[in-house]
């Protein structure tokens, strides 16, 4: 599950991306257009900054606009600095592997082998598309076999 923090991220940097190259966003702006706590928006851009994606301008028309084009800003990567991980369980992490408490030795357990193939579906699709792709607001899944 993403956390909060991961979302509003996601959530910020669409915002930035909706207004590209339009110059810097006020912080407030974002704040309530978003409805993110400012105190926490304000950590969270500055993440970004350190980060490279975003960029930020001080002054009277000061705000936050993105390092990058919105096309070079992935999914995969903003969950991945926030969150560290695509991975649902620590032993399906390509990037931070953990042994699971309490599991089975790795090698038997077939749940790690479900969690490594979800996870790397997951990246896959998540490394596609960036912060530039259309999105639908209720995107429509068709499971195989059924019919509408």
């Amino acid at each position: 599950m993403l956390s909060q923090k991961t979302r509003y991220t996601i959530r910020a940097l669409q915002h930035l991306a909706d207004r590209w190259r339009e110059g810097p966003v006020r912080l407030d702006a974002i704040a309530s257009e978003q409805n993110i706590p400012r105190k926490f928006l304000t950590v969270i851009l500055s993440e970004m900054v350190r980060e490279g994606l975003v960029i930020s301008h001080r002054g009277r028309d000061g705000g936050y606009e993105l390092g990058l084009a919105p096309v070079d800003i992935r999914y995969g990567d903003i969950i991945r600095l926030t969150r560290g991980s695509l991975a649902l369980v620590p032993c399906a992490s390509r990037n931070a592997h953990e042994h699971c408490n309490n599991c089975l030795p790795e090698a038997d357990c077939r749940l790690r082998g479900l969690m490594l193939t979800l996870r790397d579906e997951t990246a896959a699709m998540l490394d596609r598309v960036s912060l530039a792709d259309p999105i639908a607001l209720e995107a429509a899944f068709v499971v195989e076999g059924e019919q509408g």
